[in-house]
Formats: C-alpha cells, sequence, structure tokens
C-alpha cells in the first residue's frame, strides 16, 4: 500500500486548497492506510493516487498532516483498517483529510474496520458522521457515504442460518431431543435436533452435521436439503433462513450434550408424531411429512454440488434436485 503525507494549508479566509506533496521528502505516517470502499468488501486492489487538503484555521499555516491507509475495492470506495495505537487527535486530523482527500478522488463510501483494542476511536468516528454498520467480537465496521447522491452501499447482513436435522435408523427411529434451555425447557416435548450455523465458512451440510453430533453424539452423513423456512422478526429483529436437513446415521449410542439437552433418544416414528405439540406446530408436521416422503415415496430434495467461480479460487456449494438433468 501507498504511504503519504498531505500538505495542509490553513487559510484565514477558511478556504479549502489542495496542493501536491512531493512524497519523496517525506517520512511515511504510521498512520495512514491505502483506501477502499463500497459493496463487496473482500475484493480490494491497492490506489496509486495521493493529494492534500485544507482544514479552515483562524491565521495562514501550514501543517503536514498523514492521510489513513486505505484499500479500493471493486465498487468505488475505500476501506480503512486500523492497526496499531492512535491517539484521538491524531485520528481526527487524519481522517479529516482523508476524507476531503477522497471526496476530490470521487470516492463513494468509505468503510473503517476499527479493533476493539482501538473502540476509543468510535465516538470521533461518529461525530465526523460515520455510523455502524456491523460488530463482530474483534471488531466494529464504521461506514460513510460521502456524496449527496443516495446511499447505496449495502446494508448489515439481514437473515441467519439455522438447519433442522431429520435423522430416521433402520427401524424408522427418529433422532430426538429435550432440551435444556430455552422456550421449550421443561416441558417434556421432543423435537428434533435443531441449531444455527455459528462458525465462519460453515457449509449447511457441515453444520448439520456438526449439530447432530454435538447435541446427541451421534455420527452422521448428509443426505439432502429437503425443503426451508423463511421467518422474519426473530433474533434480535433478524430475518431466518431455516433448512431442513436429512441425514443418515452412522452410529447408534447417544451421549447427549450436558450443556443444553436434558434427554436424547431414538423414538419410534409413530410415537413422536403422536405428541400433541407436533400436530399443532406446523413446521414439525411437514418434517416429518417430508422426512417421509424421503424415505418410502422418493420424494427428492436438494443435494450439495462443489463449483467454481470465475471470479475467485476459493469453491462453493449449490444446493439442486438433480433429477431430471
Amino acid at each position: 500500500m501507498l504511504r503519504t503525507r498531505a500538505l495542509v494549508l490553513f487559510s484565514s479566509s477558511g478556504k479549502a486548497l489542495l496542493h501536491p506533496v512531493n512524497r519523496s521528502h517525506l517520512r511515511p505516517s504510521p498512520f495512514h492506510k491505502s483506501h477502499s470502499c463500497l459493496g463487496k468488501i473482500s475484493s480490494m486492489s491497492s490506489s496509486a493516487n495521493s493529494s492534500s487538503v485544507v482544514l479552515p484555521m483562524s491565521n495562514d499555516q501550514r501543517e503536514e498532516v498523514g492521510l489513513l491507509d486505505a484499500v479500493d475495492d471493486v465498487h468505488g470506495g475505500v476501506i480503512v483498517e486500523l492497526k496499531g495505537s492512535m491517539d484521538c487527535k491524531t485520528f481526527v486530523s487524519s481522517l479529516r483529510a482523508s476524507l476531503s482527500h477522497w471526496r476530490q478522488q470521487g470516492i463513494r463510501g468509505v468503510w473503517i474496520k476499527l479493533p476493539i483494542e482501538l473502540s476509543h476511536l468510535v465516538q470521533p468516528a461518529v461525530q465526523e458522521g460515520f455510523c455502524y454498520h456491523h460488530a463482530e467480537p474483534t471488531y466494529l465496521m464504521l461506514v460513510y457515504w460521502i456524496p449527496a447522491s443516495e446511499n447505496t452501499l449495502p446494508i448489515n447482513a439481514t437473515h441467519r442460518v439455522g438447519i433442522g436435522a431429520f435423522v430416521m435408523n433402520e427401524k424408522r427411529e427418529v433422532l430426538v431431543v429435550q432440551e435444556k434451555c430455552g422456550i421449550l425447557r421443561g416441558s417434556g416435548i421432543w423435537k428434533f435436533p435443531t441449531g444455527v450455523l455459528e462458525q465462519q465458512g460453515e457449509d449447511i451440510f457441515a453444520g448439520a452435521i456438526r449439530e447432530v453430533k454435538e447435541e446427541t453424539g451421534i455420527d452422521t452423513d448428509f443426505l439432502e436439503v429437503l425443503a426451508f423456512r423463511q421467518n422474519h422478526g426473530a433474533f434480535f429483529g433478524k430475518s431466518d433462513l431455516f433448512f431442513v436437513c436429512m441425514l443418515r446415521p452412522r452410529s447408534s449410542e447417544i451421549h447427549k450434550q450436558e450443556s443444553e439437552i436434558e434427554a436424547a433418544a431414538w423414538m419410534p416414528i409413530e410415537e413422536f408424531a403422536a405428541q400433541p405439540f407436533v400436530k399443532k406446530h406446523e413446521l414439525l408436521k411437514y418434517i416429518l411429512d417430508l422426512g417421509l416422503a424421503k424415505a418410502d415415496r422418493n420424494y427428492s430434495g436438494f443435494t450439495p454440488l462443489s463449483i467454481s467461480s470465475a471470479f475467485s479460487e476459493k469453491l462453493s456449494f449449490l444446493y439442486l434436485n438433480s433429477r431430471g438433468l
């Protein structure tokens, strides 16, 4: 990434002036980051543009201010990933100079990835017009839209992904659990193993296998996604995508998860279906019907197919019904 400093002139009129800086005479700023922005944050290229900007003061002055390092993304924006130590005063000066620099370049969106150890910079960034975008355990992502036009930056993730596992053995017994926590705690209701994809980059089929193993100790092979449900206003107002998955058991001895599961068992499917809760809860009824349709009536769901991309070397999975292909 390019490291640069901006020569900042403060005029008595308060007018911002721009002057190119000969970077060969300047030392690198420890606070400079290359620039970037919009949309898909993972697609970035380094920028080689530099400039300078002026902030208003009462008397004519010259001040050298280090621009924030940033990288370009493919959508006309910049991404700043702050590292190391930085005080608020230095950060605000560099941020103001950088925003003026990017505005002159026609940059639209600015992303700042702020590590938790630099959380003291949240308030000054917000005071300069930045908003929260999303947060992870180790960082907060802030965002700023420069133009006067409509903000087209992508919003934070709207959905979380959950799975429900239909696992039936050769005796036509289904794998079921009673939860130790949650709304069904102490109810005596048996349900299918369920969970959410909690690990970064976890695939649906891998999450289903993991959840069954964690809750019951049963090893399984993933067969198909039988169906999925979309639900709104769930966890902290987020929407929910719930994938109904069918798995084949590879073991039979149950070892329940002590922290979350009150009981786990293999239950005759007729006994499970006879529960009053199952009869009232349409989702469980459909999971049961879909599982039986797959086992008895040649219902075909969606299986994962590994595919490549022209945009990345990483493989992804397309879930499809291959019948008729």
